[in-house]
């Protein structure tokens, strides 16, 4: 597939303005809907639709769509009107494979340091995740996920790899929420796995598996996972 210039493919994200309680409640409405699929990717979201499916005037819903446009979700274009951001397969490549590297790394970083009150919560999070199921609200299924990965970030405690994964996964919402559901078990069976080799302080051990985990979420959209850099994985020695 041939890559059109950034330009093309998406508009600069509009600046998001203080948020009121309404604002807050419909853009956290449509953005269970995109999450869940039942807004695809390059939809025209209009918002006199949205107005009346949400009983809200067009005001909130407008001031909505500008903080989803912020965080990535949603493209704002001239005379369009908002639609549902629409990765190109190019891109869910490069972003994945971002992503998986540096949830590697964190998760390393979390075995060297293991706090053992950070870890206690950790195995918490783990536990109840465990009773999340497919038949779970889709907003649950999705925020125990994220509890989970923030709190290996937490415990990985460097604050400029926390900001750039967090906001990678801002970007890289839309790839994974197609198969939170239907792969929810195996989700939590890979996060146990994590988990073990955080606790036994094995840092490649747990980089290779926080690196496998994110290709397996997101294998039905991008290619198999190449073999874990080693670079970016091995133990740093200074040699």
């Amino acid at each position: 597939m041939n890559r059109r210039p950034a330009a093309a493919r998406r508009a600069p994200k509009a600046p998001a303005g203080p948020a009121s309680p309404l604002n807050q409640q419909v853009a956290g409405a449509v953005r269970e809907r995109i999450l869940a699929g039942v807004f695809a990717p390059g939809e025209r979201l209009a918002e006199e639709k949205l107005s009346l499916e949400l009983g809200v005037s067009r005001v909130p819903v407008r001031e909505a769509l500008r903080h989803l446009a912020a965080e990535g979700l949603v493209v704002l274009r001239p005379r369009r009107g908002a639609v549902v951001f629409s990765h190109t397969e190019e891109e869910m490549r490069d972003l994945v494979e971002v992503r998986a590297t540096l949830e590697g790394l964190n998760a390393r970083l979390a075995a060297r340091r293991h706090d053992p009150k950070q870890m206690a919560e950790l195995e918490r999070i783990l536990r109840d995740g465990a009773r999340v199921t497919e038949r779970s609200d889709l907003a649950l299924i999705q925020r125990s996920n994220a509890r989970f990965h923030e709190a290996i970030e937490a415990i990985a405690a460097n604050s400029v790899l926390m900001g750039i994964v967090r906001t990678l996964r801002d970007r890289t919402a839309l790839i994974f929420a197609r198969r939170s559901r239907v792969r929810v078990r195996r989700n939590w069976e890979e996060h146990a796995g994590i988990v073990r080799a955080i606790l036994a302080g094995d840092e490649d051990k747990a980089a290779r598996l926080a690196y496998d985990h994110v290709y397996s979420a997101a294998r039905e959209d991008v290619d198999e996972a190449p073999a874990a850099p080693k670079r970016a994985l091995r133990r740093r020695t200074g040699s």
